[in-house]
């Protein structure tokens, strides 16, 4: 039988240690519903709290049941705490996934689709619910059929291995076992028929992603203060573009879910690509679901890897004993340079000028161009600084087209200079200098060589021509439908040729004969690496009003960078970058972001489409991710987040 005792109380503490029954009533506490906030501090009395006769206190758990979608398109139900901040919140589903550096994450309102409202029973395509059955002894998990997984256990976070649960039998799993992925989250999944894709596929105007990205939850608020409800559905993204410390040996379920993440932008067109970086998509997600069906196991150990502290030792071993001590002085005297003969171009508006053919030097982290190579020991033309520039490839391998895009830093934003490479080589040398000295960093690094390697396989990858030695791919060997690798308005080119969907076969065939020999693991980091190069990666759009203009224009915020964009034409006007950032604050009576850059170059907008708390915590998110750094042993510092993004409210 079941005893209540109720006691006057002067004060929260008294009441929640008064109100005795047998049952656990520990994660209970006082939702506010006029204030729209919790009674957390159980020391406080009601009055302190400003509570009066007429206030309608609802006493309900904090920990409640929510249904998410995760980036590859599948829901779970977790519970999740509805009285900590999202961050925190955030944090603990994370933990609970094994997904490391929560920090990139958020949770995003869907967006409201009218047409569905009165389909509200039926689930939306590949959404399928799937549960972790975990038989958790918290205070958190209550026995409930419907009720599965609670986020806040202990989990695979970090590179320490602690115990979880195995999410079948729901028994202490070895962490080996999980920390190597042999559970759903890193099994990529099967690509949707073209008739299914097509049904969700919408393109989008830069308008319709500001509607969308005004949906983030804001981090400094829980989730019952901003109006979510219990089993409410939220999305699970990738919220910041800036993946520090990918790892393929701890990052199992993180580098599965980024590449769905990555592969569902390309597949609905979030993203802008060419021809030819679709069908090299197209060619990784056909290696990457035959790898899975082919159920290869994930193999970490990759066969150049060496252990770190073996690596650290043979490298001290090395210097001790004076190795390799002629490639070392080479390094310190030499100053590395490139000369060529290269070609400019200098955009203007209203004129079609053609590239002019110049001679190029590159000098730490300076360009130099000449009229010819004679002239090359008198003063330049024209030099080029390239610290804080932003390197944007403008290649297309089938039309033998190599440029460089350089958005250099000044006063009033960015000036774009346009260099064209004569051949493959020449354009991974040129590029990887380039990008090297946007860090501030010259050709002496040894980071250089790599750097040219990498750029050179992401080009081969783009080749769609039968590399030599090699027969041509054999259509019928094909076992999935070709339509299912692209976007629907890229397939529908190919339904208007003669020769329709077997044309399309045969060159996603031909593409991925470049990655054939790549691991399941090596194909997802290189499809996540590919979709950073886009131009447009990680650019996230809201509608603002700039001070001193009367209509509304776009505002872009990146990892790096903000861009303002014309409205109408969707063509970028200037562009500040956060290296050049002095401070930025927000005036909350009228709602008014104020931004100061180097050389007294202000900024200041107020947003239309959503709060200005939105844009606020984009910009001090991204400015929270720079201070991170290997030494700070994966240890989040909240307080500085909260301080960077929480406002001044």
């Amino acid at each position: 039988m079941r005893k209540s005792i109720f006691i006057v109380y002067t004060d929260l503490g008294n009441m929640y240690s008064t109100f005795l029954t047998f049952n656990d009533w520990s994660d209970y506490a006082l939702w506010w519903e006029q204030k729209n906030c919790w009674l957390l501090k159980t020391h406080w009395t009601l009055d302190k709290y400003g509570v009066q006769a007429d206030a309608n206190l609802i006493y309900t758990t904090q920990h409640k049941p929510l249904c998410l979608q995760l980036p590859n398109m599948k829901h779970i139900r977790l519970t999740v705490s509805f009285s900590s901040v999202v961050f925190k919140t955030v944090c603990d589903i994370c933990r609970t996934l094994n997904i490391r550096r929560s920090e990139e994450l958020s949770l995003l309102k869907p967006p409201d689709d009218p047409s569905k409202k009165k389909k509200k029973d039926k689930a939306p395509f590949g959404t399928e619910t799937f549960v972790y059955r975990l038989r958790i002894t918290s205070r958190f998990a209550y026995n409930k059929k419907d009720l599965v997984c609670s986020a806040g256990n202990s989990g695979l976070y970090s590179k320490t291995m602690t115990p979880i649960y195995d999410p079948e039998t729901g028994s202490p799993a070895s962490a080996t076992s999980l920390w190597f992925g042999q559970n759903d989250l890193t099994v990529s999944q099967p690509n949707l028929s073209p008739a299914e894709l097509a049904k969700v596929y919408k393109p989008l105007a830069l308008v319709e992603k500001a509607v969308i990205n005004s949906g983030w939850l804001d981090s400094s608020l829980s989730l019952m203060e901003q109006g979510i409800q219990e089993d409410d559905k939220l999305l699970l993204r990738f919220k910041y573009h800036c993946f520090f410390d990918l790892n393929p040996k701890y990052d199992a379920v993180r580098i599965n879910q980024l590449y769905e993440q990555a592969r569902w932008s390309i597949l609905l067109e979030e993203i802008d690509c060419t021809e030819e970086e679709m069908l090299m998509f197209a060619s990784l997600q056909y290696h990457i679901c035959k790898l899975t069906k082919s159920s290869e196991p994930l193999d970490f150990s990759n066969k150049t890897d060496i252990d770190e502290v073996d690596a650290a030792l043979s490298n001290l071993e090395v210097a001790l004993d004076g190795g390799n001590t002629d490639k070392i002085l080479e390094d310190i005297t030499d100053v590395p340079k490139l000369a060529d003969t290269l070609r400019l171009l200098r955009p203007k508006r209203l004129t079609l000028r053609p590239y002019k053919e110049y001679y190029f030097i590159f000098k730490d982290t300076t360009i130099s161009y000449y009229k010819n190579k004679e002239s090359s020991n008198r003063e330049p033309i024209e030099q080029f600084h390239l610290r804080g520039c932003e390197v944007v490839p403008d290649v297309s391998v089938t039309e033998k087209k190599f440029g460089i895009k350089l958005l250099l830093p000044v006063a009033d934003g960015m000036n774009e200079v346009y260099i064209r490479c004569d051949n493959e080589t020449q354009y991974a040398k040129w590029k990887a200098a380039c990008i090297l000295a946007s860090k501030g960093k010259t050709m002496a690094y040894s980071s250089y060589r790599a750097e040219v390697r990498n750029i050179q396989s992401f080009l081969q990858m783009k080749s769609v021509a039968t590399p030599p030695g090699q027969a041509a791919p054999d259509l019928d060997a094909m076992e999935m439908n070709a339509e299912c690798f692209v976007s629907p308005r890229f397939a529908k080119k190919y339904k208007t040729k003669q020769v329709g969907y077997r044309v399309l076969t045969a060159r996603i065939l031909e593409a991925h004969q470049n990655v054939a020999s790549l691991s399941l693991m090596d194909a997802k980091m290189r499809f996540i690496q590919a979709w950073q190069s886009l131009p447009e990666f990680g650019i996230k759009y809201y509608i603002v009003r700039f001070r001193g203009s009367k209509k509304d224009e776009i505002l872009g915020i990146s990892y790096n960078r903000l861009i303002r964009i014309d409205m109408a034409t969707g063509q970028p006007l200037t562009t500040w970058r956060f290296s050049n950032m002095k401070q930025w604050n927000v005036n909350w009576e009228i709602r008014q972001v104020t931004i100061e850059f180097d050389q007294s170059v202000s900024v200041a907008f107020t947003c239309q489409g959503c709060d200005c708390k939105v844009v606020h915590e984009y910009i001090g998110g991204y400015i929270f991710l720079s201070t991170r750094s290997k030494d700070q042993n994966e240890t989040l510092d909240e307080e500085l987040f909260h301080k960077l993004t929480g406002g001044q409210e």
